[in-house]
């Protein structure tokens, strides 16, 4: 393989263009890409209950974070070799945001580098009784547009001819114009599509994939309202009212409630999350979505793969899965 004619010199220069070799090499047996946010998480936390207005004494952390790089975190934790497609920017934030994905051993040569666009940041605060408020700063990745797509055109993923036939995940900080793009594009005709809202606010974004036959939906109870202005007592409707509406397959989540999984044609089945002490919130839906992909891909039954969710995404709340 190339990666093994690289010199083994001392010089920094050597050790990067081995780590890019490298890379290139995972990279082609990569099944799974990951497109949507990758930025900086800046989360304020406070070990008390807190409400509007609170000044308190908490902790303050900037770790890499975003859907579309949450996934493929977790992704990677259980094995995997994702590949990310997003946007990035060329400033101090954007280096060091690469480099840290580069050392988790995630591929990072398809991202759109920019040199007028920052880097995205997203800013929340939370407390004992859960998150208090967020504010998503995506600006650049909308902005970027179909660039960030590039890879799956022009033969490097995939092409009209050709078109990725692996497992791709979305989310929803890409606009609702580019979403409305991919629902339609041959470009992921072949594709197995797992697709998350991002946050309750961008939850509409999803509504022209709603319909479509090879993707499957993960969402909150809240985005599900959202999605069919229907309101449900508990997951297990919400999921019920998604398919009734077209959808294929759908994944709804109520924090510590009951949360389900429905199927056109297969019905709906429920699993209860076990009680932990939630010492974090931000990640836990994509951590969620992240382990029922690496269940699906092992070809366990619905609700073994539902099980594994929920357990990974309770271990992610509680601290006994590291950032």
């Amino acid at each position: 393989m190339a990666s093994n004619t690289c010199a083994a010199g001392s010089g920094g220069s050597d050790l990067r263009r081995q780590a890019v070799w490298a890379t290139y090499d995972a990279m082609k047996t990569s099944e799974i890409l990951c497109i949507g946010s990758v930025l900086w998480d800046v989360i304020g936390r406070a070990p008390n209950a807190m409400r509007l207005g609170a000044d308190v004494p908490g902790r303050i952390t900037r770790l890499p974070g975003g859907v579309a790089l949450n996934i493929a975190m977790t992704l990677r934790r259980f094995g995997l070799v994702p590949a990310l497609l997003s946007a990035v920017g060329v400033d101090a934030e954007g280096e060091e945001l690469v480099a840290r994905c580069d050392q988790m051993g995630l591929i990072t040569q398809h991202i759109y580098r920019s040199d007028d666009l920052p880097t995205d940041v997203y800013m929340a605060i939370e407390g004992a009784n859960g998150l208090i408020a967020a504010i998503a700063d995506a600006h650049s990745l909308e902005a970027a547009g179909d660039k960030v797509l590039r890879a799956l055109s022009d033969g490097r993923l995939g092409s009209i001819d050709a078109p990725y036939s692996g497992i791709i995940a979305l989310d929803g900080n890409l606009t609702e114009s580019l979403l409305s793009q991919i629902a339609i594009s041959p470009l992921f005709a072949a594709a197995d599509l797992r697709v998350a809202p991002a946050s309750p606010g961008k939850a509409e974004r999803l509504l022209p994939l709603l319909t479509h036959p090879r993707a499957t939906l993960y969402v909150n109870l809240e985005e599900a309202v959202i999605l069919t202005k229907e309101p449900y007592p508990d997951a297990a409707s919400a999921a019920a009212g998604l398919i009734a509406r077209g959808a294929a397959r759908v994944l709804v989540t109520d924090g510590g409630n009951s949360c389900a999984e429905g199927m056109a044609c297969a019905g709906v089945i429920t699993a209860t999350p076990p009680q932990v002490l939630v010492t974090r919130v931000t990640g836990a839906g994509d951590t969620f979505m992240a382990a029922h992909i690496v269940a699906t891909r092992k070809a366990v039954s619905r609700q073994e793969a539902l099980n594994r969710a929920i357990t990974a995404a309770a271990d992610y709340v509680s601290g006994d899965i590291g950032t």
